[in-house]
């Protein structure tokens, strides 16, 4: 949703909107400790992309870099995506048998407007490594998958 000079409130369409996110991360100007790009090229309807976070340093996901996968339904950006785990990963925000985020108790999906983006999720996600009820969980071995 943006404002016109004239103060009117005009929607962006969702290909629109995804389309500027797939450029700026193309083009590397987000944060540098997360990445997020198109599963496949080809795919017209800007659905299935993967993302991928460094983990923060000075937690027990220190030196680990997590993949995901994000789905961007035809309601999209009026929903938040649906995003899972591929990494195995311990975190109050993360289903545990299947990897996929609990919207509920992540406070980007909770707080989702329409304004925000596949960026802030995966900053939310980062965010989330380093709170106190997620930096001293216990991880898994590297490299297991859900």
């Amino acid at each position: 949703m943006q404002r016109t000079p004239a103060g009117e409130v005009v929607i962006v369409p969702r290909n629109f909107k995804l389309l500027e996110e797939l450029e700026a991360s193309e083009k590397g100007t987000g944060d540098m400790a997360i990445s997020f790009g198109l599963v496949d090229a080809g795919d017209t309807f800007l659905t299935h992309w993967n993302g991928g976070i460094l983990a923060p340093f000075g937690t027990q996901h220190d030196g680990r870099f997590y993949e995901l996968r994000m789905s961007c339904t035809d309601r999209y950006p009026a929903v938040p995506p649906e995003v899972r785990f591929i990494s195995r990963i311990n975190m109050a925000c993360v289903d545990q048998r299947t990897g996929a985020i609990i919207p509920s108790k992540l406070p980007a999906t909770r707080n989702w407007n329409r304004n925000m983006g596949i960026e802030e999720i995966l900053l939310s996600l980062r965010s989330e490594m380093c709170s106190d009820s997620n930096r001293r969980l216990r991880q898994p071995p590297e490299g297991q998958i859900f």
